[in-house]
């Protein structure tokens, strides 16, 4: 069923209904006292690699025994293919975004109903991902945001009010951990979608901007909370370029950040892209073998 645009009074009153649910999801997420797994959200300037790494970090966490939910919140919606979904079932996919009355079906609310006796979603992942997502390669789940358009960043609309109420909704048990594939720039953090994150992996390629966002986005992650941001100096062809992230970091007098991974240009990522089994399938990568190392060190200060 898509969601009905109709003006008016109808418009509103779907409206006023979103923001109900938002609103009763984020009322239940805060009643948590406390979460055993943990929740990393991937940034960063567009084409630095945010959905190869994530896709990557998903399957290799799963690897290891995790429980792993990844979510798209990237416009391009390609983490179900870098993940190795299948065509087939990519093009199955419907975003929340798009079905915003499903979501309202799928969690039982209706207005003017007791919210104890219809709110059926339970915030354990594997009935989120039953009801809104699919399940890939070494059991990756994988749930499709979409994003609402918005004239201005930080919008408090209701489309994506519900779909960040959902995200902060699921409680991560011990084993497992969430993924959140961001879009480009910094509008997430504007309306506050990555809080509740504990750690943050910011990418960034060694030019002035791509820096400058990874900058800013650093500042908006310790703002929401996020106690650790991991930077990620991706595409790296010599070693002057890191010489250079370094100076542009010390000209915009910011430096803080909690590690620093390298990972150095890498001819099958450019070859394959968006898919990764070619990186996978050879641990001679320089990728896979620092997205190893960067999956230990989240797993270090998740404890």
């Amino acid at each position: 069923m898509n969601v009905d645009y109709n003006p008016g009074v109808k418009t509103q009153e779907r409206r006023k209904r979103l923001f109900t649910v938002a609103e009763e999801l984020n009322r239940r997420a805060s009643r948590r006292t406390g979460e055993d797994g943990f929740r990393v959200v991937v940034t960063g300037k567009g084409g630095v690699g945010k959905t190869t790494i994530t896709a990557l970090l998903a399957r290799l966490l799963a690897r290891d025994g995790y429980r792993v939910l990844a979510v798209d919140e990237d416009p391009q919606m390609n983490l179900a293919h870098a993940l190795g979904i299948p065509k087939e079932v990519r093009a199955k996919i419907v975003p929340l975004n798009r079905n915003l009355d499903y979501i309202e079906e799928k969690t039982g609310a209706r207005p003017g109903t007791g919210w104890g006796l219809y709110f059926s979603l339970t915030p354990d992942v594997r009935d989120v991902v039953e009801r809104f997502g699919v399940i890939g390669p070494d059991g990756v789940m994988l749930i499709v945001m979409g994003s609402v358009v918005q004239a201005a960043a930080g919008c408090l609309c209701p489309e994506n009010a519900l779909l960040s109420a959902v995200v902060r909704y699921i409680t991560v048990r011990k084993g497992e951990v969430i993924l959140m594939d961001t879009q480009a720039g910094l509008e997430h953090f504007g309306r506050a979608l990555a809080r509740g994150f504990k750690q943050a992996v910011v990418l960034t390629e060694p030019t002035y901007n791509s820096v400058q966002v990874a900058v800013s986005a650093t500042r908006l992650a310790r703002q929401l909370g996020i106690k650790h941001v991991h930077l990620v100096i991706n595409k790296v062809k010599r070693e002057s370029q890191v010489e250079k992230v370094e100076r542009i970091l010390n000209e915009l007098g910011f430096n803080d950040f909690t590690t620093k991974t390298v990972i150095p240009y890498d001819e099958l990522v450019e070859e394959y892209d968006p898919e990764i089994e070619a990186i996978l399938g050879n641990p001679e990568s320089p990728t896979y073998r620092k997205v190893l190392e960067l999956k230990d060190i989240l797993l270090k200060y998740a404890e």
